[in-house]
């Protein structure tokens, strides 16, 4: 999921994939480039939001394998 949403940042960044008037967050940081100097936050914002989000789903996914992978058990007993 995570390489998903990187990906598809990194191509609307390159100009490759999502295309204006489509809202992305590669495609809002590509555009903000020009205003990086006067107004950093309208980059920081949608790169923040992504960084949030694919952390999420990394810690989430690995809360899911800690509990639901047998072969990542660990014994607490012993």
């Amino acid at each position: 999921m995570t390489g998903g949403i990187l990906l598809g940042a990194a191509l609307s960044f390159l100009g490759l994939g999502a295309q204006p008037p489509s809202s992305d967050w590669g495609l809002m940081i590509s555009e903000s480039r020009s205003y990086i100097s006067t107004a950093p936050w309208v980059a920081i914002c949608p790169g923040l939001a992504m960084v949030v989000t694919v952390l999420g789903f990394n810690l989430f996914g690995g809360g899911l394998r800690d509990v639901l992978d047998p072969r990542m058990a660990r014994d607490y007993l012993h």
